[in-house]
């Protein structure tokens, strides 16, 4: 089986290393930081490239243009609690710059609507 096409997809592969490499920082995180803002963090990141992952595999355009959408949310969101984690020195400053180039690139499957 050689995978869904999703894998393909840049703002795929750019979601899931954030969330990865979220996860990664966050496991270590102290008790109040991890549940305040880590978990929020976590979970919203995992979210852009589950939603991005499941748009792939719905059939109409207005389907998949729904759940880009709620990537996009997520993504936003995701942008808030690294912006909290950075202020509160728990990612380094900039951490959150990560963000533009999935946002282009999700963007960039919102404007590509198939024929």
């Amino acid at each position: 089986m050689a995978g869904s096409a999703f894998r393909e997809l840049v703002a795929y592969r750019l979601a899931a290393a954030l969330a990865n490499d979220l996860y990664e920082v966050v496991s270590a995180w102290e008790r109040l930081p991890l549940w305040a803002v880590g978990l929020q963090m976590v979970r919203a990141a995992d979210s852009v490239a589950a939603n991005i992952a499941e748009a792939d595999g719905r059939f109409t355009w207005a389907d998949r243009r729904r759940f880009l959408l709620i990537a996009r949310g997520s993504l936003h969101e995701a942008e808030h609690w690294m912006l909290q984690a950075e202020k509160r020195r728990l990612l380094p400053e900039g951490s959150s710059e990560r963000v533009e180039e999935i946002a282009k690139t999700l963007n960039g499957l919102l404007k590509r609507r198939p024929a």
